[in-house]
């Protein structure tokens, strides 16, 4: 193995983690957090539930936030004194470890670097997911069912909080569609690079011929509303049906008609709720992931008027966004990035950060082509 320069590696982690540190502004984030404590130590706080949730969770996000950048940095002076003793004492075993604790490193200042990317309107969200299955019948519904599995493993592995909102069971197999929200900082940001159609390529469990089947499942994330976003929908604009929530193969789950349909007359918008035990809780929950769409709508058009002006501007995500091939090879593939791996059942098991790093640099790397 080559002999490692650690002045070299350490100066350059040193100047990544100093510009981490003056794109995140560590100054104002510590303001910030001064603030936050201070709103979070009123007496009162708690008399609003809503507003007092938004202030801890805040603070909660931003002590996350400083304390990550911070210990880099202490990480980063940890190494280089290991360094200095272990070549003072010729210590191999010293020496190894510093090697691992450089990889580590680089490999946690690289992630850092690509949340520093993360700077849209509605990045710090957390984020509403809708998978539905689309062309190829059951195997599209039971494609759909593996892209929830694999995103919900992604969350479970990094610690995130998830809560499926709504599931709406195929005949033979799988999901005709499925509603989750991911409740962590910066989930609206880093899952929207998933948003897209999705293609699967594999033999068929479903045909007794054994043939190859191609299906396609379509992602969409939106960022979760806030109380303090201003998103007022008049009632005479919503439709709402009451029905009775089901499991899998139309089987009862529920024996109440507590499940709940809105539609948004103007844009069509349906939204669907089931999982929660009352109908007034499905309503309130329904009405936030139709508040959540018609935001992004919103901004969405908003982005188009900007872009009119602007010019037109090829940035297109395209109908395919990801292919997973597991017939006759094993291969899945980001059509965007061309990011590829050779494990679909990683990737299927939640193995995405890859995928979703590339996507964001691709993101951003769209975005300064379309600014220049």
């Amino acid at each position: 193995m080559a002999e490692i320069d650690f002045p070299a590696e350490i100066r350059a982690l040193r100047n990544t983690h100093d510009s981490i540190e003056q794109v995140t502004d560590v100054d104002a984030l510590r303001r910030e957090i001064s603030e936050l404590s201070e709103a979070a130590g009123v007496p009162d706080l708690w008399d609003d539930p809503s507003k007092a949730q938004e202030v801890t969770s805040r603070l909660s996000h931003r002590q996350s936030e400083l304390e990550r950048v911070e210990s880099l940095g202490t990480r980063i002076d940890d190494l280089e004194v290991l360094v200095q003793l272990a070549q003072e004492e010729a210590d191999p075993d010293s020496l190894a470890e510093a090697v691992k604790e450089l990889e580590s490193i680089r490999k946690s200042l690289e992630e850092l670097e690509v949340v520093t990317l993360l700077n849209g309107e509605y990045d710090e969200r957390a984020a509403v997911v809708t998978i539905r299955s689309g062309a190829g019948g059951v195997d599209a519904a039971d494609f759909a069912e593996m892209l929830m599995r694999m995103y919900l493993r992604w969350a479970e592995r990094r610690g995130y909080a998830t809560k499926v909102m709504d599931t709406s069971y195929a005949e033979e197999a799988g999901i005709k569609s499925a509603t989750f929200e991911v409740n962590a900082p910066f989930a609206y940001g880093t899952l929207s690079v998933e948003a897209g159609t999705h293609r699967l390529v594999r033999i068929s469990p479903f045909d007794n011929q054994g043939r190859r089947q191609t299906s396609f499942a379509a992602v969409e994330v939106i960022p979760l509303i806030e109380q303090t976003d201003s998103i007022e929908i008049p009632d005479n604009e919503i439709r709402v049906d009451v029905f009775r929530s089901s499991g899998p193969g139309g089987q009862s789950v529920n024996t109440t008609d507590s499940a709940v349909r809105l539609t948004h007359i103007p844009t069509g918008i349906v939204v669907s709720m089931q999982n929660e035990k009352s109908q007034i809780q499905n309503r309130a929950a329904a009405l936030r992931v139709l508040q959540s769409r018609l935001l992004l709508l919103k901004k969405e058009q908003e982005d188009a008027e900007k872009k009119a002006l602007a010019g037109d501007v090829k940035a297109s995500w395209g109908d395919q966004m990801r292919s997973y091939v597991l017939n006759p090879y094993q291969m899945v593939k980001d059509l965007r990035t061309e990011h590829e791996v050779g494990n679909p059942a990683a990737v299927l098991d939640g193995d995405i950060d890859a995928f979703i790093d590339a996507g964001i640099r691709w993101r951003a790397s769209q975005r300064q082509l379309a600014e220049s």
